[in-house]
């Protein structure tokens, strides 16, 4: 008659010995290795105290060529402007003055990823005409799939630069134009244009994050010491490298 397995388990042996005796000294040898040292690897690698860190990545800026520009020509509240939204260009009449425009990005490092904005605008002005200040907004995608301007809206308010620097402050992620440092030179000709020269650098970014488990580091390098030193202890126990009793659990049933 053939047979075959119907059922089975693990058969638990327990391994007894006295205290003072060389397996004593070496389960006391494996429990301290066992958790000491992943606490020495977390606190050496500051990821168990930290509640804060950083690291530096270079972002993956992109020049939108999306370009809105005020300039005052009066202190009366005379203005010119241009931008690269029709609907707004249609509404600013006879306030609209078509600037020449120049715009080249550069990868100084050759890492793949862009580094400097050069931008360079002439903005014709009639003979009379002086130019007292200047709003200029360009947009940049920065791992932001949603303009915070609405290109097609044919709205006024869509363009209103307080309504675009608001909803830009109420995002999680925003950037900062850090440092700027504007020359403004004077004794312009009569007939020659009004000229803005911008340099907008890409910097290397600081990301700052908490730590929400400060213990994680400890219990991944820990996980990796219980497994090995399990193994060990089967190991000696099994194949008696050190002397103890071993004591099956359960009692045999005599059929």
């Amino acid at each position: 008659m053939a047979f075959y397995e119907v059922y089975s388990h693990p058969a638990l042996i327990r391994y007894k010995t006295s205290v003072c005796t060389k397996a004593t000294l070496f389960l006391v040898i494996v429990l301290c290795l066992t958790y000491i040292p992943p606490l020495l690897f977390a606190y050496r690698s500051q990821g168990f105290w930290v509640k804060r860190s950083t690291y530096e990545e270079q972002p993956v800026v992109r020049f939108q060529y999306q370009t809105l520009l005020v300039a005052a020509t009066s202190t009366l509240g005379d203005y010119i402007a241009w931008s690269t939204f029709p609907h707004l260009n249609n509404m600013l009449g006879a306030n609209l003055r078509i600037p020449t425009v120049s715009v080249r990005e550069e990868d100084q490092n050759q890492d793949g990823k862009l580094d400097l904005l050069i931008f360079q605008l002439q903005l014709p002005l009639k003979p009379e005409e002086q130019v007292y200040s200047v709003q200029l907004l360009l947009t940049f995608s920065y791992q932001l799939y949603v303009s915070v301007i609405n290109g097609s809206s044919p709205f006024a308010s869509a363009y209103d630069l307080n309504n675009i620097i608001r909803s830009y402050q109420e995002r999680n992620l925003t950037t900062t134009l850090y440092c700027p440092m504007p020359v403004w030179t004077v004794g312009r000709a009569a007939t020659s244009p009004f000229e803005l020269n911008a340099e907008i650098r890409y910097p290397m970014e600081v990301i700052r994050y908490p730590f929400i488990n400060k213990g994680e580091g400890y219990i991944s390098v820990l996980l990796i010491f219980l497994w090995v030193f399990e193994r060990i202890q089967r190991f000696v126990f099994q194949n008696q490298v050190l002397p103890t009793v071993p004591v099956p659990m359960g009692k045999p049933h005599l059929s």
